[in-house]
């Protein structure tokens, strides 16, 4: 069975990423992209769909020993482990160095202490586990074939086959250093080169320290932030400036549900935001980057915006089940591909338009297609502003006219009117002023229970939902407006869990709700610290500030958040690492830091 979300730690070369436990095994890695077909894929159902386990050998019959200690080698993406053995103390250091050739797993074994047995068990099944490769030695190399894929695999230890996996048995003293290394390589092409990997490591380590270098921020949650912008950093493919919403599919927001959705994909939104993050913190080269991604993934269309593209910009993304795998402690289906990816969410031209605004604003390189983009963006608005949508949680319900969707479309508009009126831009600037004019009156009108105090979730709506905290934050509404304050203290008294975290919307169990699926789901992370945000804005910075640690507690002893947090079972839940957690900590982060609201 694989471990608890928050037993694993991310490693990746910003191409693609591996899911390494707590007992040394990685249970999840997809090859040569985030998108590939995984060739360990343990983490959605058994060992028998692949895995490959590094650590103390142990009794077969027992289940591995966990690490000690696990951390990350400084500011980097290079992970250590240690066991504590009756025979001694060992570690292994797992890193994917950032690409210049075949992409590497590279895992380094080096005694500390004592004499320590070790066991390397490596069982590559391609195509998410329903492969078994043709595992063969080509010029005293391992080598895994099938169809298109090959993967190679290098160490100096003697390896043996057995039960179609690939073991090797060997023994650690202090100073001995072993290395492990599995390349990909189309299966059509030569042998990859021979691996390097002290070189390869101490290069990994430079890379990583030259890059956090850059970051601006120096406040009192740094360790948090730091954590959180190299994981955003490697969510990010290279070669495009794409950034993936998470870089795995179908880890459930619900256990034993079919909440379960492939989030191996660029969405607008996610990376919008992930673009805002990077920007106020230093990073001018990765927002440059994924505004050029941006500019690729929508032209030729730009009035049929799609919510999210492939990394590379594709916009087919067909939904399939793979019915061998019987998914994360049984929580079926395991989705690959996303049908979402052609619904109308109108928040996301918002979104957009507001991350080409903030760039323009923190000085980056003017790009006039940018320009003419966001104009075309808001011609669309202009006509599709007041039609009901899927809206930000992609309910798989009718459409309906979401409040926050309005609210986006107004950010849109206005974001736009502020590009024309600093001169950088040529639009009907009186027209669009009078059409945000309107969106607003629409929102105040339709989409406010006077009542209560507070807006709704969609217009004629009871029901509450968590992004109308992003309101204030959007400067829909100043933080002190009254029907904001009171939005905020309904959301508190109706979306808020136990420990004070906040779900998106209500569900309703075994029946559909208003998202159109049955069961419930955890604390939606991202509203949690969305939250925090606007009780500072109004005022409540010490409460503000209590919430934020609180949600900095809930991350792994990694610093690695998942999209959800179970209330009930105490633990983390939905795709991992999920960029749409780490962004809002950044954020939130950045505003206390900026109110002194934080102890000491």
């Amino acid at each position: 069975m694989a471990g608890r979300i928050e037993d694993y730690a991310l490693i990746g070369d910003m191409q693609t990423a591996a899911l390494v436990c707590r007992d040394g095994t990685v249970d999840w890695l997809c090859l040569p992209r985030f998108d590939s077909h995984a060739i360990f894929a343990g983490l959605l159902g058994t060992e028998e769909h692949g895995f490959w386990r590094l650590g103390p050998a142990h009794a077969s019959d027992a289940p591995p020993p966990r690490a000690a200690r696990r951390t990350y080698r400084g500011d980097s993406l290079i992970l250590e482990s240690e066991w504590d053995t009756p025979r001694g103390t060992v570690r292994v250091t797992d890193f994917m160095p950032p690409r210049d050739g075949a992409p590497q797993l590279i895992r380094i074994v080096e005694g500390v202490t004592g004499r320590v047995p070790m066991r390397s068990t490596l069982r590559m099944r391609f195509s998410y586990g329903r492969v078994v490769p043709w595992v063969h030695k080509h010029e005293g190399r391992t080598v895994a074939v099938a169809g298109p894929d090959s993967v190679w695999f290098d160490t100096t230890a003697e390896t043996y086959g057995k039960s179609l996996t690939t073991y090797a048995d060997f023994t650690v003293a202090p100073g001995d250093r072993i290395a492990f290394t599995i390349s990909w390589e189309p299966s059509h092409k030569q042998p990859p080169a021979l691996p390097e990997p002290e070189q390869s490591l101490e290069a990994t380590e430079e890379f990583w320290r030259e890059w956090v270098e850059h970051c601006t921020y120096h406040g009192p949650y740094r360790e948090a932030v730091i954590r959180s912008l190299i994981t955003l950093k490697a969510l990010t493919y290279a070669p495009t400036g794409g950034i993936v919403a998470a870089p795995t599919t179908s880890l459930p927001e619900d256990i034993g549900g079919v909440r379960n959705w492939d989030y191996r994909y660029t969405w607008l939104r996610d990376a919008a935001i992930t673009l805002s993050s990077l920007l106020r913190t230093g990073y001018r080269e990765e927002a440059r980057a994924w505004r050029e991604w941006l500019l690729r993934a929508v032209a030729g269309d730009p009035e049929n915006l799609q919510i999210m593209y492939g990394i590379a910009g594709e916009r087919e993304l067909g939904e399939a089940e793979l019915d061998w795998l019987p998914g994360y402690e049984n929580s079926a289906p395991v989705r690959v591909g996303n049908g979402a990816a052609h619904q109308l969410q109108l928040d996301v031209y918002g979104e957009v338009t507001e991350a080409l605004h903030l760039g323009h604003m923190t000085g980056l390189a003017r790009n006039d297609y940018a320009s003419l983009l966001q104009l075309k963006l808001i011609r669309y608005l202009e006509k599709h502003w007041d039609a009901p949508d899927e809206g930000i949680w992609e309910v798989r319900g009718p459409r309906r006219h979401f409040v926050h969707s309005k609210v986006m479309a107004w950010v849109a508009v206005d974001r736009t009117i502020k590009l024309i009126e600093s001169g950088d831009a040529d639009g009907p600037l009186e027209r669009w002023r009078e059409l945000r004019d309107d969106i607003h009156r629409d929102v105040c009108e339709k989409g406010y229970d006077k009542e209560r105090n507070t807006f709704t979730q969609s217009y004629g709506s009871k029901e509450l939902d968590a992004s109308l905290l992003l309101i204030p934050q959007m400067g829909f509404l100043p933080p002190d407006d009254k029907r904001v304050i009171g939005t905020i203290e309904a959301i508190q008294r109706e979306l808020s869990t136990p420990d004070g975290f906040i779900l998106r919307y209500p569900t309703q169990g075994d029946d559909e709700g208003v998202d159109g699926l049955p069961g419930d789901e955890g604390a939606f992370l991202a509203c949690s610290f969305w939250m925090a945000d606007d009780l500072a804005m109004i005022g409540r910075v010490d409460e503000a500030r209590k919430l934020f640690e609180k949600l900095l507690s809930l991350r792994n002893d990694l610093g690695l958040l998942a999209e959800e947090w179970d209330p009930r079972l105490k633990r983390q839940v939905g795709n991992f690492p999920q960029a749409f957690s780490h962004v809002p900590l950044i954020d939130t982060a950045l505003r206390l830091t900026a109110s002194g609201a934080y102890g000491g």
